[in-house]
């Protein structure tokens, strides 16, 4: 039975770790996931995942695929204890950037092996689109979105530079040229903002300099089935509850050039009767962006099978 008080929501990349999804493969359930990945990959990137190194995890072509697996994971360890798929239990769900893969998956609009190759593919070509060294993003701690949008306004003189993820109340990560980023970070720091600092990515993601990037999945959603979700998924681009499958394919294209409006999302999946949020993946990040962000009566998440009973306990 469908309880619309529970939002499912999937961690992005930056939360990847050696070891990741380790403690889940003990499940059956868990353990045909990481299969099935490895199989649509056409590696073992589950290996990689357990022994590294670092580096190799780091990857954004590892990254992305490997913290959609371990969600999925999750999801798949959850759904047996319950009996049920993910959809009869949770009333909407959502996912940060590659997340929302995830979250599509686990509503029964895009199949994992599908999930998998694409994200492949994404992580291969936001690298691809820009060269190294070229492009850079930065978190911006204690300032709102009009300031933010003056500090951009005068470092646009350096070069392109947007917001790419509106993650929580005085949590902002911009993206674009190097040179650009980093007049930025110093405008920043002179206004008296709490914290600038460039962040250990290898491409400035989500913003227009990944435009490359969008090209060749729209290409690649265009000949990828999806169907329409069992539940709503609120998207990155829109921070509104989608269900069609011409949607969320369009969507899925927006979102590699376009800003991740996560604290949009939480906002209106609060408004629409979510008052718990369970987090299904690696790390704790979100988790911490919906105490920071919204009211909510309970935030639990599952990375591994140690979290189980405090999840069913809010199910």
């Amino acid at each position: 039975m469908t309880n619309s008080s529970i939002a499912f929501l999937f961690p992005g990349q930056g939360s990847q770790a050696v070891g990741m999804g380790g403690a889940l493969a003990a499940s059956h359930a868990a353990k045909l996931v990481f299969e099935e990945i490895n199989d649509a990959l056409g590696e073992n990137l589950f290996a990689i995942m357990q022994d590294g190194p670092t580096d190799a995890i780091r990857m954004t072509r590892n990254a992305q695929p490997a913290l959609f697996a371990t969600s999925m994971a999750a999801v798949r360890v959850l759904e047996a204890e319950l009996g049920a798929p993910l959809s009869s239990r949770g009333g909407m769900t959502a996912g940060h950037s590659l997340g929302e893969y995830a979250a599509l998956a686990a509503s029964g609009s895009l199949s994992i092996s599908d999930a998998a190759r694409l994200l492949r593919q994404r992580g291969d070509s936001m690298q691809s689109a820009v060269p190294v060294g070229e492009g850079a993003m930065a978190a911006i701690l204690g300032g709102d979105e009009d300031q933010i949008n003056a500090i951009l306004a005068d470092a646009k003189s350096s070069g392109l530079v947007q917001i790419a993820n509106d993650n929580a109340p005085g949590q902002i990560v911009i993206s674009g040229v190097t040179a650009a980023v980093d007049a930025a970070i110093e405008i920043a720091k002179a206004a008296g903002l709490r914290r600038a600092i460039k962040l250990p990515v290898s491409a400035p993601f989500h913003c227009d300099l990944m435009a490359p990037a969008a090209d060749v999945m729209a290409k690649l959603l265009s000949d990828t089935n999806l169907s329409d979700a069992l539940m709503p998924v609120y998207c990155n681009v829109s921070a509104a509850a989608e269900t069609r499958a011409d949607h969320l394919r369009a969507n899925l294209v927006t979102q590699v050039t376009a800003r991740v409006r996560w604290r949009e999302s939480l906002m209106a999946m609060s408004a629409a009767g979510a008052t718990k949020f369970i987090e299904l993946g690696t790390g704790k990040v979100l988790s911490g962006l919906v105490k920071r962000s919204i009211e909510s009566d309970a935030v639990v998440n599952m990375d591994g099978p140690d979290d189980l009973d405090s999840v069913l306990a809010e199910m």
